[in-house]
């Protein structure tokens, strides 16, 4: 079994699941619109809105869709953690989900990662930015 991340945006799903998909270098792998459905079918909202949308990175597989106003929370209790590669990866990342984000930590050395930090991005998602880099070696995951 693989776990997947599922997301739920306040009527911005498709730009926040492209910029993922950009950011990550990932792609579109569906998206099915409010407006697809059979009217008996449609969730509360717009035709434009996203029922259900997928992207994969890497070998995994993220999928999102919007909630009318009245039916959208806030993540709270989670972060996604990103395991980047380098540390100049981890920057990129934690840079453009920074942009008209909540910062929660500032990407900086800790004594497990040699990159870390915490960042609320413009969409609402929570994400862990993560290199270990020398100072993972050896230690459990």
């Amino acid at each position: 079994m693989q776990p997947q991340i599922y997301l739920f945006f306040k009527g911005n799903c498709e730009a926040a699941m492209r910029f993922y998909a950009e950011l990550f270098g990932g792609e579109v792998a569906g998206i099915f619109l409010n407006g697809d459905a059979a009217p008996d079918a449609r969730m509360p909202g717009g035709d434009d809105m996203v029922m259900n949308m997928a992207i994969t990175v890497g070998g995994a597989t993220m999928m999102g869709s919007d909630n009318s106003d009245e039916m959208y929370d806030r993540p709270q209790g989670f972060y996604v953690n990103l395991p980047a590669s380098s540390a100049e990866e981890a920057q990129r990342w934690f840079d453009a989900l920074k942009e008209d984000g909540e910062v929660a930590m500032p990407l900086d050395e800790t004594f497990w990662a040699e990159r870390f930090g915490m960042v609320r991005d413009r969409f609402g998602t929570p994400w862990m930015v993560n290199y270990e880099g020398a100072k993972g070696e050896g230690q459990p995951v």
